[in-house]
């Protein structure tokens, strides 16, 4: 058996495509442009580079687009007063505030100073509180989660009845709101973690295995299920010597050789769910977006 290669790269594009047709609507029928608000605090390289994509997808999108670089020494009495004024300005629909921050500043406390309603990144109780009562349609889901459920549901459906599914890793950004977002679809799901037992028998039960553990190559091939679908988060950069000297690649959680010769799908890494997630951050920018005419 040869796994069904899952395109996030082709998927996200679709995604974004919708979301610029939509947005072309609502700024044709109610005069409201999309706003994306990102906050970066501090020099970091891969936030920089991550914070840039960001930006030129939303303005590809054809939304108000702000990027407001603050200093590593910004204090967090500063970044919470940049939050606020965020929150209160109407021509602004989605706030994300790049992670991590600077030790001196309380990451917990600036993710829930924000707007509900403009938490694109989907970290703030009150949608944590929304998706884990299963009210998909008023909550703004974490991105990569979001992201994954879609490139699932293009290979098994949106009923996911009569499937077992597996989540490895238990964070607050992926594990349990993919869980949260499985159960919706009626998988009979389990999470599993570090202190699981015998988690290769676990995942060698389930359907659909999700791997979100930050673990290169941990999920071998011989833990998946003949014809499971498997969806693989991880991305880790790890050495390439064969590439040449002080060379990387990157790769996920998942023995990819080994689980593709088994699964019926998978998802591959670079080129899976990473595509999907600034995908689905521009989604919930426009959710936010349209949410505001509703309710105005």
């Amino acid at each position: 058996m040869t796994a069904t290669i899952i395109d996030g790269k082709a998927r996200a594009d679709r995604m974004v495509q919708e979301v610029t047709e939509r947005t072309a609507r609502l700024k044709a029928e109610h005069g409201v442009v999309p706003g994306l608000a990102v906050i970066l605090v501090g020099s970091d390289a891969a936030s920089q580079v991550y914070v840039a994509s960001k930006s030129r997808r939303a303005a590809a999108c054809g939304f108000h687009s702000v990027q407001n670089d603050m200093a590593e020494t910004t204090s967090e009495a500063e970044l919470l007063a940049q939050v606020e004024a965020f929150n209160a300005d109407p021509a602004i629909h989605g706030i994300l505030v790049q992670l991590p921050l600077p030790a001196h500043i309380d990451a917990g406390k600036v993710i829930q100073s924000i707007d509900p309603d403009k938490d694109v990144d989907g970290f703030h109780f009150i949608n944590v509180g929304r998706l884990g009562t299963g009210e998909t349609d008023t909550a703004l889901v974490p991105c990569t989660p979001a992201g994954s459920m879609l490139l699932l549901e293009d290979v098994a459906g949106h009923d996911l009845s009569g499937k077992t599914a597996v989540v490895v890793g238990r964070s607050n950004i992926v594990g349990k709101p993919m869980f949260n977002l499985l159960l919706k679809a009626n998988a009979t799901v389990t999470i599993a973690h570090s202190r699981t037992p015998d988690l290769p028998g676990l995942c060698r039960s389930a359907d659909i295995v999700v791997a979100a553990i930050g673990r290169p190559g941990f999920i071998r091939g011989d833990w998946i299920k003949p014809g499971a679908t498997v969806i693989d988060v991880g991305i880790n950069r790890i050495d390439a010597p064969e590439k040449g000297e002080g060379k990387t690649r990157l790769v996920g959680d998942v023995d990819f050789a080994g689980a593709s010769a088994v699964a019926g799908a998978i998802t591959p890494v670079p080129g899976g769910v990473g595509p999907m997630t600034i995908a689905m951050l521009m989604a919930n920018t426009l959710r936010a977006a349209e949410h505001s005419v509703a309710v105005s």
